[in-house]
């Protein structure tokens, strides 16, 4: 398989990434995420709650701490405004690192929840060698999108899929002179575009489990495509599109014929 679909730079971070990152949310297990090591996997995120995943990195992380990307972050408050510091410094201990690659403002819904306040302390951290890129994850495409034309961040973490393509438009057309790095997730739209949507015909076939990664890593735009299994047996099958490669023509047309299906049953869910 093309190393250029299989692994790449994260955008202007100078990180060289597997194009498939690993979150470890849904507990799939310390057996999953050591298989992810073993199998190449170099990009992990995780929360703080994230126990099997960060029990596995401290363990790893003092062995060969260059070859890994961890990336993490302080969570946006819907009230209040969160301790970035403390935040940071708890997610060092956590990991048993005393660096973080990639540290993001979590969960940002508008562009109010972002003042320049935090930008300044994130990039503080920076400057104190405790992170090597800021950014942000959000699910408002029109806020990332200025972000990455104003070249504010050095990672933009947002949602792409199948039935959710916003971001070829308010997003993709803003990222050439900056190049920020893209972390996208939910692929496979929390599993709707593994199911047969009401409407679809009977006799016409749903994607198999890899296509919805499959058709994100199919835009270069995109560094890293998350997969968040819920146990080894998900994580291998995923594992499988780093040999399978990008859609062709006919595999694309499909899949965003299912994704404007599965949108149209489903517009309100993230």
């Amino acid at each position: 398989m093309s190393e250029n679909f299989t692994h790449t730079i994260l955008g202007k971070t100078g990180l060289k990434v597997c194009r498939l990152g690993l979150s470890a949310t849904y507990r799939p297990g310390r057996k999953a995420v050591y298989f992810a090591l073993d199998q190449g996997i170099n990009y992990f995120f995780g929360f703080g709650i994230d126990t099997q995943m960060t029990k596995v990195m401290r363990e790893v992380l003092p062995k060969n701490r260059e070859k890994y990307v961890i990336a993490t972050g302080v969570y946006n408050l819907i009230w209040g405004y969160p301790d970035i510091r403390k935040s940071l410094e708890k997610r060092l201990r956590q990991f048993g690192t005393d660096y973080i690659d990639v540290f993001m403002f979590l969960g940002v819904r508008q562009a109010k929840e972002f003042p320049e306040k935090a930008r300044e302390e994130l990039y503080k951290l920076c400057e104190e060698g405790k992170v090597k890129a800021v950014g942000m994850s959000t699910h408002d495409r029109t806020f990332a999108g200025q972000m990455a034309a104003e070249g504010k961040l050095e990672v933009l973490m947002i949602r792409y899929n199948a039935a959710h393509r916003g971001a070829e438009k308010d997003i993709f057309p803003h990222l050439a002179t900056h190049n920020p790095g893209i972390v996208s997730f939910t692929a496979t739209r929390w599993r709707y575009l593994l199911r047969r949507p009401k409407g679809w015909p009977k006799d016409s076939p749903i994607p198999a489990a890899t296509m919805p990664y499959r058709f994100v890593l199919s835009y270069p735009q995109i560094h890293v495509c998350m997969t968040a299994p819920s146990n080894l047996k998900q994580l291998q099958e995923n594992m499988k599109v780093l040999q399978q490669g990008s859609l062709s023509e006919e595999e694309m047309a499909f899949m965003r014929k299912f994704g404007d299906s599965v949108y149209q049953q489903k517009k309100w869910f993230m």
